[in-house]
């Protein structure tokens, strides 16, 4: 469990946002039915249930609490998420409030060894990262989920509702609820479990996650206090205040920065968390000058798991109910939202009958993928952090040393190889690469970077429908096939002096014309318009090819 300390109150963490109240459902003989339910009010929760009221997709979510998560938990946002976020209409006040970071250092003992630019290119609306407390997300999603309701979408938050039975029934899911005022049931169409690494979903369901336990914890604390250390990603192997271990600082908002240090694997968790231990190891590397008052304690163990398989009939796990990574790369709530960003339009389709249902079992591969990746990726990191054997933390050492002087060193060291976004290589979705010359980045499954466009950005542009993109091309306003259609967007690299915009589509080839998906990944490409070549893509990405 996690340790809170309170300095003074966090009203935020206080207050209910989606109070329980009773619902219609819950009157005698009600017999509630809802097209999708959703489970938990987290940031994955929350940004599935935004997507699919954006697209009138009736939802309704359930969380047994009704107040944001306390403690700043899950605090790095990449831009891929950030850009997802755009498009669910609340990316502004999550990159206003955070702390815009894309520089980061390592130290080995007492020395930087080396530095590091995230995004080293310009042309991108949004920055390599922001740190911002899991508590101020959570809050702009919620008021992002009100704000759609005051439109007339159809969303609905129910705080104090807590699900303690799930039965699929083939065609959909039977639900129990337990309520202040008592449980009662309802069936929904389909169920979407973000429920967390705990996942009770998962747990009635007799599911569970394959992978690795590693066998060491680390301390997050996190610290209020008036610090000049830049706004930047510090990371420390082998520090003097933490000798043997590791550690690591970042800033967030309203004066809160995070420290991580690595504790070893046989500790007391109950023991280690209590201020009293926790605030001499703070001091230790802060120094007995600097002063601060301690907000949220929590001690994690690092686990690079994920279920066999993400969909189960009616029932879909995303986020943390489906995947677990070590938290060093911020790949949790990032990935999260990637899932939700790749499920939602594809669960639209199939809904409205335009999509077959075997259409969600791409979301099984792309995911799968993506969360393949991303384990393989902390495992990695995790194996540097923490070496197993002395071979290997000879090994690491050296690497540490090399890099302070040699740039084929710095490759080698693995401080948590950040979150990028997953590009679905090998999808059964992806349609023909017919652009002789173009750029490797924007190939089928990659999800578009963005580019300047004149007094804007590309992917503003782009999401929540097919599009088709005409880079110097000729193309007509639409194209149809199956009821599903794919919108022109006509853009001309001459649109951007900085050349950044054909460098990223164009790259040798003089023109192009993209099927861009719903989630702003690449479906195929051309050098120009052929309509019976779109019309198969567009087939082959809603998997009726």
């Amino acid at each position: 469990m996690d340790q809170t300390v309170e300095t003074g109150g966090k009203k935020i963490f206080e207050t209910p946002l989606y109070p329980y109240a009773k619902s219609p459902d819950q009157e005698p003989g009600a017999n509630a039915h809802h097209p999708v339910v959703i489970v938990g009010a987290g940031p994955i929760g929350l940004g599935a249930a935004i997507d699919l009221a954006q697209m009138d997709v009736p939802v309704v979510v359930l969380d047994d609490n009704d107040k944001v998560s306390w403690g700043s938990r899950a605090i790095c946002f990449a831009k891929r998420p950030l850009e997802i976020l755009d498009r669910l209409g609340c990316g502004d006040p999550m990159v206003d409030k955070g702390v815009v970071w894309n520089v980061g250092k390592v130290f080995f003992d007492e020395r930087q060894v080396y530095d590091f630019n995230l995004l080293p290119e310009k042309g991108h609306k949004r920055p390599a990262f922001i740190n911002l407390q899991q508590y101020y997300f959570e809050q702009y999603l919620v008021e992002r989920a009100f704000e759609l309701q005051r439109q007339g979408k159809p969303i609905e938050l129910r705080g104090g509702n807590k699900v303690v039975s799930v039965t699929d029934k083939g065609n959909g899911v039977a639900l129990s609820i337990d309520t202040p005022d008592g449980p009662y049931t309802m069936s929904a169409d389909w169920l979407i479990a973000c429920d967390g690494a705990g996942s009770p979903i998962r747990a009635m369901m007799g599911l569970d996650f394959v992978g690795r336990v590693f066998e060491d914890n680390f301390l997050i604390a996190d610290v209020v206090m008036d610090a000049d250390f830049p706004t930047e990603r510090w990371f420390w192997f082998d520090p003097p205040f933490n000798r043997g271990q590791s550690a690591l600082l970042h800033k967030q908002p309203d004066g809160v920065w995070r420290i991580d240090l690595q504790l070893g694997w046989n500790i007391d968790k109950d023991e280690e968390k209590k201020p009293e231990n926790v605030i001499p190891r703070l001091k230790a590397m802060l120094g007995d000058d600097v002063k601060f008052e301690l907000e949220w304690v929590s001690i994690y163990t690092f686990q690079c798991r994920r279920m066999e398989k993400f969909r189960h009939g009616h029932v879909i796990f995303a986020g943390d109910a489906a995947h677990q990574v070590s938290p060093f790369g911020a790949r949790g709530a990032n990935s999260g939202l990637q899932d939700t960003d790749n499920l939602c339009w594809k669960l639209k389709l199939v809904m409205d009958g335009l999509a077959p249902d075997s259409l969600l079992e791409s979301y099984d591969v792309e995911r799968i993928h993506g969360a393949d990746e991303n384990i393989m990726n902390s495992s990695r990191s995790t194996d540097f952090i923490t070496p197993k054997s002395e071979i290997s933390r000879i090994f690491r050492d050296a690497a540490l040393d090399l890099s302070e002087r040699y740039d084929f060193a710095r490759p080698l060291v693995n401080s948590g190889r950040l979150s990028v976004p997953c590009v679905y290589d090998g999808s059964p979705l992806n349609g023909a690469d017919a652009l002789a010359g173009g750029p490797a980045r924007t190939r089928p499954g990659a999800p578009c970077p963005d580019a300047p466009l004149g007094d804007g950005f590309l992917l503003d542009k782009l999401g929540n429908e097919f599009q088709l993109l005409a880079i110097d091309a000729d193309i007509p306003d639409q194209v149809e096939d199956g009821g599903i259609a794919a919108t022109a967007l006509r853009i001309s690299a001459a649109d951007d002096a900085s050349g950044d915009l054909a460098a990223r589509y164009l790259g040798d080839a003089g023109s192009a014309v993209y099927l861009l998906r719903p989630d702003q990944h690449v479906a195929a490409r051309w050098p120009s318009f052929d309509e019976a070549a779109v019309k198969t893509a567009i087939r082959t990405a809603t998997g009726r090819a």
